[in-house]
């Protein structure tokens, strides 16, 4: 699944690797690797890349 941060646009588009007891792990393609508290941040899924 694609997404992406809603108050960090500059981290760019995201690719979720796993999410496990709230806890979503997504690499960033401007940042790398991230691991996000689900329960305090929604990202927004990406359908295209347009």
């Amino acid at each position: 699944m694609l997404v992406k941060h809603p108050s960090e646009p500059d981290w760019g588009l995201g690719q979720v690797q796993s999410r496990v007891n709230g806890k979503i792990t997504v690499n960033f393609t401007e940042v790398g690797k991230v691991v996000i508290d689900g329960s305090n941040v929604a990202l927004v899924q990406v359908f295209s890349q347009r």
